[in-house]
């Protein structure tokens, strides 16, 4: 038996119990076997080994009694080709896109959470099998073969995530190459009878960005899970998984968001799962694995996010200057970028953007934003030298990605001396050094300009959030008033001028008023007082509008930028 036979057991979704069982021959007399301690492309070690429990493992009839070796690492005595069995057991209560969930309305699993690497069985093929309740149906991008699911390797089988339940499948079809559309929810009002010809319109668009058809196999794979909260999605070879809140479609720019979401991730069949820093190349499932190249891989891929509605006639250019201002507002009025560069945020991912504290937020800058900022000012300073970020991704793409060869900072700054030598040897001034990349200069030369747009209250120097019908400090900002005062993170603010704060709102409008402000907290369950000294209302966010003064050539350029492509 060479193949590794998997077979998944959602026979209770009520338990929300995931049984997991692998079968192969060993062909050593010691076997290890080891559960991935990360899924590529959510740069964080999750551990899900966390989850297991009552692993028992037989082989010829008898029980085995294998030993932990680590947190998600085991291994047996066994038998040399005789079929060895491993069965346990995995809490799926997780429902995002990188773990697992179950319940009585559908399972969502992310098997690179819950498959084994078997040492020696990583490149042998992998046979799936999925069992389900009566009146389930299970998909997976991966081939079907007798009722069973076919992988060529580990790889291609923990790169597969697999949905169940009553679920709702539509085809589509993207340059001639088929496309499962699995719908998971449906909003109060129902689904816009035009979804389907929009998501064809932008992943069509996609692929006029990268001038090439889906590199995917048929069918194509999209999985759109609408949740009441919850947001993101995870890039797959052949598929991708998305999660969106029924809430956001009822809003301004709602479904323009949506179309944005899947965009993004149908963008990284291209860049990433096969044009991915070539530290990933192969994937490491043992360890985190640093990379200066993330920057690349989701900033580039947020900022052509941006633009696809507009490629597909869905929004208007104002209606690009308006997300493109939200992330470059975040960029300009974040503290962290004095802080960190690109490089270093990079590089940071596994300890600092997917670990959220109070701290990080003060020192920190989202790679996908200020990867976002980079990729915009690359953009126009290519332009104006007769290329466009759009021509540089497409010529990597033809020398490394459809080769599946990975990048190093050196590829990219050959693609970029293609068109220009000089603005290749500024690549590395704007990784490495904070607060280097030219975000207002490159808006000038555009023809635009930065409005700033002052917050509706007094600067009390923090972040507030509301929780279990009380207000608490969230986080201060460094020197700002709140941290003047002797405030931190987690503290729970009762009254604000003797005037009991009851919710967010009534704590925003007790701000007003003189500058100086009694706060009486609590903090550990010990109540005191201070005096917060409130500034004036600071700059909340910036718009971006056309420049009246703006000459003949920088409108020519703004022309030329709002092509994309």
């Amino acid at each position: 038996m060479a193949d590794v036979h998997v077979a998944l057991d959602l026979g209770s979704p009520a338990s929300q119990l995931l049984w997991v069982e692998l079968r192969w021959s060993p062909t050593q007399p010691r076997q290890t076997w080891s559960l991935p301690v990360w899924t590529p492309g959510s740069y964080t070690v999750r551990d899900p080994s966390q989850h297991l429990h009552s692993l028992t493992v037989q082989q010829a009839g008898q029980l085995l009694f294998p030993r932990r070796r680590s947190p998600e690492t085991w291994d047996v005595e066994c038998l040399v080709s005789e079929p060895l069995t491993v069965r346990y057991a995995l809490e799926a209560r997780q429902l995002t896109v990188r773990t697992n969930h179950v319940d009585p309305v559908f399972a969502s699993l992310c098997l690179s959470a819950v498959v084994m690497l078997i040492e020696g069985q990583r490149w042998n093929q992998h046979v799936l099998e999925v069992l389900l309740p009566a009146s389930w149906t299970a998909v997976c991008p991966l081939p079907r073969n007798n009722g069973s699911f076919l992988a060529e390797d580990f790889d291609h089988l923990v790169d597969a995530p697999v949905h169940a339940g009553e679920l709702h499948v539509e085809m589509l079809n993207v340059r001639k190459v088929s496309h499962e559309l699995v719908l998971i929810g449906t909003p109060p009002s129902g689904w816009s009878s035009t979804l389907p010809a929009e998501i064809e319109s932008i992943c069509s668009s996609v692929c006029d960005l990268m001038g090439s058809d889906p590199p995917s196999r048929e069918p194509y794979q999209l999985v759109l899970q609408l949740l009441d909260q919850g947001y993101g999605g995870l890039e797959h070879d052949n598929s991708s998984v998305m999660q969106f809140p029924w809430t956001r479609l009822l809003e301004n720019g709602g479904t323009r968001s949506l179309l944005q979401l899947i965009g993004h991730e149908y963008l990284h069949q291209w860049n990433v799962r096969r044009l991915r820093p070539s530290e990933y190349v192969p994937y490491r499932y043992d360890r985190p694995v640093i990379s200066e190249g993330l920057w690349f891989a989701e900033g580039i891929t947020s900022y052509f996010d941006l633009a696809l509605p507009l490629l597909s006639g869905f929004s208007s250019r104002l209606d690009l200057l308006e997300d493109l201002a939200a992330d470059l507002s975040h960029v300009l009025l974040n503290p962290g970028t004095t802080i960190q560069s690109l490089a270093d945020s990079s590089r940071e991912a596994w300890v600092r953007l997917y670990k959220q504290s109070p701290a990080n937020a003060r020192s920190q800058i989202s790679y996908y934003r200020l990867g976002t900022a980079l990729a915009f000012c690359l953009d126009v300073r290519l332009r104006q030298v007769g290329g466009s970020l759009a021509e540089t991704l497409r010529l990597l793409w033809s020398r490394l990605g459809v080769h599946g060869r990975g990048y190093t900072r050196h590829d990219l700054m050959e693609v970029i001396s293609a068109s220009s030598a000089e603005l290749a040897a500024q690549l590395p001034i704007w990784l490495d050094n904070c607060g280097s990349i030219p975000v207002e200069s490159c808006l000038n030369e555009l023809g635009l300009q930065l409005e700033p747009v002052m917050a509706a209250h007094p600067d009390a120097g923090w972040t507030l959030r509301e929780a279990d019908g009380s207000v608490w400090i969230d986080r201060t900002v460094s020197s700002g008033a709140a941290e003047s005062a002797g405030l931190v993170a987690g503290d729970e603010l009762l009254s604000l001028r003797n005037w009991r704060c009851q919710n967010l709102q009534r704590s925003q409008q007790l701000l007003h008023g003189s500058d100086q402000c009694q706060v009486m907290y609590s903090r550990r369950g010990r109540i005191a007082s201070t005096e917060l000294f409130l500034k004036k209302a600071g700059v909340e966010r910036h718009r971006l509008a056309w420049d009246p003064g703006a000459t003949r050539e920088a409108r020519s350029l703004r022309d030329q930028w709002f092509q994309i492509i």
